[in-house]
């Protein structure tokens, strides 16, 4: 039964793609692949994919199959948010050996546009400076990356401290820790205070 699943897909495919298929299938190897999904769908493709792989046990074929995100705190009004971020919106990457069976159980998965290559008929493998790079990013992404969606310049409230409720600019912004220089009128002068990013809010 599955392998008539996999030679009807192999039926629908245009007979460029064939060839550019088995262009890749040559060099042989494992290597990673960019898979363009619907925007919106790369979750979804992850889970129908693996949903394949388990179906048509191809596990010696297709490793793994990841949705590049990276984690990032967003600062804004004396809050802090924890969001995830896609990297690569409408991607997928597939950790995979190019066969022919492999390539029908990853392009005919639903919601999958096709490989990225030259064009879509031949697939081009990642380089390992690309993985190595995506990988790091994934992975730095762990610690957090601090946002900030203040500007110098920009005039603030302060809702915590001995300065509450006044009003002053931004002079500087120390992202690394988190902290902000207001400018606050103090005794009829502009003074510089430091404040934590969590003591200032919009006006």
């Amino acid at each position: 039964m599955k392998k008539e699943v996999e030679q009807s897909e192999y039926s629908n495919l245009k007979s460029e793609e064939k060839n550019g298929v088995k262009e890749i299938i040559k060099n042989g190897g494992r290597h990673w692949f960019a898979v363009h999904t619907y925007s919106g769908y790369e979750d979804a493709v992850v889970r129908y994919l693996k949903q394949r792989i388990e179906s048509l046990e191809k596990h010696d074929k297709i490793f793994n199959v990841i949705v590049p995100k990276e984690k990032k705190v967003v600062i804004k009004n004396g809050k802090r948010k924890e969001v995830e971020e896609k990297i690569y919106p409408g991607y997928v990457l597939v950790d995979m050996v190019m066969t022919d069976d492999s390539w029908y159980v990853v392009r005919n998965t639903p919601r999958v546009m096709g490989f990225v290559g030259a064009d879509q008929t031949e697939p081009t493998p990642l380089s390992k400076e690309e993985i190595d790079f995506l990988l790091a990013k994934i992975e730095g992404g762990k610690e957090k990356k601090v946002i900030f969606e203040y500007a110098v310049g920009e005039t603030v409230k302060i809702t915590d401290g001995p300065f509450k409720g006044l009003e002053g600019k931004i002079s500087e912004i120390d992202i690394d820790h988190a902290k902000v220089k207001v400018m606050v009128p103090i005794f009829g002068r502009e003074t510089p205070v430091e404040l934590d990013s969590l003591q200032i809010q919009k006006t």
